[in-house]
């Protein structure tokens, strides 16, 4: 009897160990079947993830939730529906560069994801002016002025009034048509004579554009009032390519002409001044300043607010590139406007302030308005110190000679 129950109780205490391992089995035989059939599946997705990849397309992801849920995911939007054979197909945005694209396939949602590569362009520091990388910027002067080149001179008496810089050489841009509108103007040249524009006339160094389209025809006084008044670039190379001798005798004429009136450090190589191997210096600029004063021709197209020209069957109107001719606080004789990157913003003008008649040369200043914030600049200081008939406070009290 106590065998046969301590038999009993024995039996009974391995019971629970029994009940967890019948649990375990039934446990391993109903998830066995589920494991080994997502292990089958996960080589050929990512078999597949590798061949999208290779052709470059969207990379299929199966999704076992509803379309419902896979439409709300990361808050996509869908943005476009469409069929293809059978399937319906949605196409959704989940940011701007993933686009989305979901269909049912066997059954299930299946989502290709594709993202848009994203370049970013640095940006290109503007380009230096020959001024700046010769560090003429860094010089102060008493006016604070941005142009790195200023010369003020009084017309009649040569008195130099402010000057800063002015002995540097540099590109001059468009302020060399002032020198081949002066040459066209004194070579009296059928104003009435029809001139083409040709594709020789088309910008090559700066590829710039023009309203002028090749095969315009118009007289060459036209061409000349466009040059001085609005600085159209085919207008004044057409003017050079059309003189006698061609365009080569008419720049070896503006060297010349340079030479007889004084100015020493000046040298053109064509009739625009898109080449910045046109250059001078702000004492040469006044020389020729003062001669193109003296022509009465380049005064009144130089100094002229519009002009319109007819072209085929339309008009076309055409500005001064100097809003400083408009101004009722201006009197001006003759002036000209220049830019190019190698030359920065420049303006040459004859003007008359405070009772005086003055030669102005601004080079190589920095930023679109700031020579003609430099020329309101120079006309308040002489209004203010250098009036007519008040004692000269000119911070370089000196003659310079003026031809002509």
């Amino acid at each position: 009897m106590p065998e046969a129950r301590l038999r009993r109780v024995s039996s009974q205490r391995f019971l629970p160990a029994f009940k967890a391992l019948a649990v375990a089995l039934c446990a391993t035989a109903f998830l066995l079947p589920g494991a080994q059939a997502a292990k089958k599946e996960k080589p050929a997705a990512a078999k597949t993830a590798v061949a999208a990849k290779k052709a470059k397309g969207p990379v299929p992801v199966e999704v076992k939730h509803n379309a419902a849920s896979s439409k709300t995911a990361r808050g996509a939007v869908p943005v476009v529906v469409a069929k293809r054979g059978e399937r319906a197909e949605k196409v959704v945005r989940g940011g701007r560069n993933v686009v989305a694209t979901i269909h049912k396939k066997n059954g299930k949602t299946v989502v290709a994801v594709q993202r848009r590569s994203v370049v970013r362009v640095a940006e290109v520091p503007p380009r230096q002016s020959f001024g700046q990388m010769a560090g003429l910027h860094g010089t102060e002067d008493a006016l604070d002025l941005k142009s790195s080149v200023a010369l003020v001179i009084d017309q009649d008496t040569h008195e130099v009034l402010f000057s800063k810089n002015d002995h540097a050489v540099l590109p001059i841009a468009s302020l060399t048509k002032l020198m081949t509108g002066l040459l066209i103007s004194e070579a009296h040249l059928p104003n009435d004579e029809l001139i083409t524009i040709t594709q020789d006339d088309v910008d090559t160094e700066k590829r710039s554009s023009s309203r002028l389209t090749v095969g315009t025809t118009l007289s060459r006084g036209e061409l000349l009032h466009l040059a001085l008044m609005s600085s159209e670039n085919r207008a004044a190379h057409a003017l050079g390519r059309t003189y006698p001798g061609g365009l080569t005798t008419f720049v070896s004429i503006m060297n010349a002409k340079a030479k007889m009136l004084g100015m020493k450090d000046t040298r053109y190589v064509e009739p625009t001044g898109l080449s910045s191997r046109n250059q001078s210096s702000a004492q040469d600029l006044a020389l020729l300043v003062n001669a193109a004063y003296a022509d009465a021709t380049v005064r009144s197209l130089s100094t002229s607010p519009e002009y319109q020209v007819e072209v085929g069957n339309r008009v076309l109107q055409f500005n001064t590139t100097n809003r400083l001719v408009k101004s009722p606080d201006w009197e001006i004789g003759v002036q000209k406007t220049g830019y190019i990157s190698e030359a920065g913003q420049c303006l040459v003008m004859q003007a008359r302030v405070a009772g005086r008649k003055l030669i102005m040369v601004f080079l190589d200043s920095a930023g679109k308005f700031s020579r003609i914030a430099d020329a309101e600049r120079v006309r308040r200081w002489v209004e203010a110190t250098h009036a007519a008939g008040s004692p000269a406070a000119s911070s370089r009290n000196t003659a310079y000679q003026i031809a002509g």
